[in-house]
């Protein structure tokens, strides 16, 4: 898509007066003022301190925060707090809070800054994008930012007024800095190695993407608390259009990289089904805090134990190669271990695997399993060729035979993240131009395949 006067930079005079306005900024920011100002809008996710996790001379020390009271923005504060008082590289973010019902309000009044973090209850999100478009804003959004059918037509409206108003919106997409999923995005884009991607089928797909995640999780020893409608499928929505969201990115980005997707021609959502996660109101208080189930929830309780649809699968093709994504929430952590991220993309010559159990002591480990077909001989030449190139990018990166398969050791790498990618995209103003149309593609995927879903009492 075309953004921000044909993404021409420094053209033309217009172009730069242009900038100037639409960041509302000094024009000499590089040495006087920060390019970006933050609102954080009504957080209610650890994700809405993604830009905060360290001082950036882009980013403006004073942050705006604008949100009801209640345990959301409690625990924003208190994240906070710990990160500007701890003792490894402290951060100095300087919190003006407006706390009242009117928020939303209150700062498309102020307009204290430019670029908008919604990441908190999922329900509100359509109308906070809307709003803060209309408003003026740039929109970082926490995943997902559809999470109905209906929410996904209200995107495409956002992104219309985004593109026509010479704003940026776009959803931070974290797996995609994980050398795990960059080296094996890379692989598969070396013939020799990986030949070409399988197009699979719906009982054996192509592409694997999958999670497992925790309710109960702790830090500092103590419970790391989720809000209460964190378990309402209405606010925080199906774990198949939740979580599912980065599944999906990861499929598109990793199998398609730079390519343009047309949601309407290129994906097909073939079978979906989802299944609940069921906890005790003693479990539901431990994460909670909270001494009795909140009324909004009584839908989903039977005999005091509550089923969230937080559990689910889909089959689908883009571009008539097979996927499939799937999630599950269990309820706790066990020890030792963490959340898990399982991802497999099917080639003519070799398979790559990234795999995160016990084997690989909870690590992602990305695995290199050739076809029993193939000639062994000129594929380990492919290999030592293909090692010796990326230790031009990744110094120390080896591939260690184990087995019949090899791993990826990465070595080493200049790492980034969510944040630093969204600081370049509004530096630049200017999206790749595979951004947009991808996230549509993405959230299609995800509202139709909770369109399609048959639900499984008993999993």
């Amino acid at each position: 898509m075309n953004f921000l006067l044909n993404h021409v930079w420094g053209r033309k005079l217009a172009f730069t007066i242009a900038t100037i306005l639409i960041m509302g900024i000094n024009p000499g920011f590089k040495n006087k003022e920060p390019l970006i100002s933050l609102i954080i809008l009504d957080p209610g996710h650890g994700h809405a301190t993604f830009m905060q996790g360290a001082m950036n001379p882009a980013i403006n020390p004073v942050v705006y925060v604008y949100a009801p009271e209640g345990p959301g923005l409690q625990i924003y504060m208190n994240s906070i707090t710990r990160s500007n008082s701890r003792s490894s590289n402290p951060t100095n973010w300087k919190i003006i809070l407006y706390k009242g019902e009117d928020y939303l309000e209150k700062m498309l009044e102020e307009k204290k800054g430019n670029a908008v973090v919604i990441s908190g209850n999922n329900r509100k999100k359509s109308n906070y994008i809307q709003s803060a478009i209309k408003g003026g804003f740039h929109v970082l959004a926490d995943k997902p930012m559809a999470i109905t059918p209906a929410d996904f037509k209200l995107l495409q409206k956002a992104f219309q007024s985004a593109e026509k108003n010479r704003l940026l919106l776009f959803d931070s997409m974290d797996l995609r800095y994980d050398i795990s999923n960059i080296l094996q995005k890379e692989l598969s884009q070396i013939s020799g190695i990986f030949g070409t991607l399988q197009k699979g089928t719906i009982k054996d797909p192509a592409i694997i993407q999958a999670n497992v995640h925790h309710y109960l999780k702790f830090s500092g020893g103590e419970a790391i608390m989720r809000p209460a409608w964190f378990f309402d499928t209405e606010q925080q929505g199906h774990g198949i259009v939740d979580v599912s969201t980065h599944l999906v990115d990861m499929a598109q980005w990793a199998a398609f990289p730079g390519m343009i997707l047309n949601y309407k021609k290129d994906i097909r959502v073939l079978t979906s089904k989802e299944w609940p996660t069921k906890l005790t109101p003693s479990q539901f208080k431990l994460i909670t805090r909270e001494e009795a189930y909140p009324e909004y929830l009584q839908k989903d309780i039977k005999d005091s134990i509550i089923s969230v649809y937080s559990n689910g699968e889909m089959n689908y093709t883009i571009k008539g190669i097979h996927a499939r994504a799937s999630v599950i929430w269990n309820y706790k952590e066990p020890t030792g271990s963490g959340d898990s991220h399982y991802a497999l993309m099917r080639g003519t010559k070799a398979n790559l695997e990234i795999r995160q159990g016990e084997s690989e002591q909870h690590r992602p480990t990305l695995y290199i399993e050739p076809s029993s077909e193939i000639n062994l001989t000129e594929f380990e030449a492919e290999l030592l060729k293909a090692q010796t190139e990326l230790q031009k990018k990744y110094p120390g990166l080896e591939f260690i035979k184990k087995g019949k398969a090899w791993i990826v050791k990465p070595g080493s790498f200049k790492k980034t993240n969510a944040a630093e990618v969204a600081i370049s995209y509004l530096k630049n103003l200017r999206l790749p131009d595979w951004e947009v149309p991808n996230m549509l593609a993405k959230y299609y995927t995800t509202t139709q395949a909770l369109k399609k879903a048959k639900r499984v009492v008993e999993h």
